[in-house]
């Protein structure tokens, strides 16, 4: 496994060293890699990034807005938390999320911490959400990345954080702060995060082989910022230009919690897009497109989308549901 030393805190060009890993096919090995973020809120591939933050705040106190490939729900990064991504051979076609997971518990559990992997994409410390974790596939290459909540300003992740109401009332937990706790709370001896580094770098080359590490090279560093500076720093890969919807649906499924947008022309479906805190394995234009153009009714929605199973995009869902998120 190799190991890529990044000391970048620039959320907009730490996106993009993900990004240039992941479809480099020239480099072939499996990856490692951990970095850190100045204070940023990281949206999901398919998030609202207005409806995910409070932006009165987030300018007020300059924390940057980036979206990252894949998708799940936004995060909130600052320099006391530690961010892990690994980039292997795909395997399967499902969503693995304990397997990468796996060496973050173990470590902390060596440390008397009470880790544990929880719901789809979480770890938890006592029910209180310390990790989350994401996944994006391309080709034969997936890309799982997850946080550290090690001695963060939870202050900041409540009030930055603008989370979705119907998610909060259905789990009956009243605000973010409630969810969330910082891993040095429940180590019996203070530990540098830096400590905590190099012991689950240590774990994972222990159980993977040899370590090869080395920094990006100037020729990668050049392609990365560019990549940053023409997507990743943009406003329209981070918020994007929303038309005038006419119809707005929220619903939470067992694979995640789901927005719909209509622009309806004519009693036709004229623009359809979808946001929320799912995981795709496909591109989730595919599932957009094939509503576009079809009158906005049951058995014309029913009819679109059997053309086109929707787990095949975003797993766990089914045409059923997704018609009934459309039109009643």
């Amino acid at each position: 496994m190799l190991r890529i030393i990044n000391p970048s805190d620039d959320p907009y060009f730490n996106m993009a060293v993900e990004d240039y890993l992941v479809h480099t096919p020239e480099i072939a090995a499996d990856i490692f890699m951990l970095w850190q973020n100045r204070p940023t809120v990281v949206i999901g591939r398919h998030q609202n990034s207005s409806a995910e933050i409070n932006l009165p705040l987030v300018r007020e106190k300059n924390i940057a807005v980036v979206r990252r490939l894949s998708g799940g729900g936004a995060v909130y990064h600052d320099k006391g938390n530690l961010n892990f991504t690994f980039i292997t051979r795909a395997q399967g076609i499902g969503l693995d999320f304990a397997a990468f997971s796996g060496p973050v518990i173990e470590v902390l559990r060596q440390l008397g911490v009470p880790a544990e992997h929880t719901g789809r994409n979480d770890i938890v410390i006592s029910g209180c959400k310390f990790s989350g974790n994401a996944q994006y596939r391309f080709k034969t290459r997936l890309m799982h990345h997850g946080t550290i909540l090690w001695d963060s300003n939870l202050e900041d992740v409540a009030e930055v954080l603008q989370p979705d109401e119907s998610k909060t009332v259905a789990r009956g937990i009243t605000s973010v702060r409630s969810r969330v706790t910082n891993v040095a709370e429940h180590l019996d001896q203070p530990m540098p995060l830096k400590d905590f580094e190099q012991l689950l770098i240590e774990h994972i080359f222990r159980h993977s082989g040899e370590e090869q590490q080395r920094e990006l090279s100037n020729l990668e560093l050049r392609k990365i910022e560019e990549l940053r500076d023409k997507k990743y720093s943009t406003w329209e890969w981070n918020y994007g230009q929303s038309p005038q919807y006419t119809q707005r649906r929220k619903a939470k499924f067992p694979w995640g919690s789901m927005e719909a947008f209509l622009l309806v022309k004519q009693g036709r479906v004229a623009q359809c897009k979808f946001y929320g805190d799912f995981f795709t394995i496909a591109d989730l234009s595919v599932l957009e497109t094939a509503i576009e153009n079809h009158p906005l009714q049951q058995e014309a929605i029913t009819t679109a989308l059997q053309s086109l199973d929707p787990g095949t995009v975003i797993p766990g869902s089914t045409v059923e549901q997704i018609r009934s998120l459309l039109v009643d």
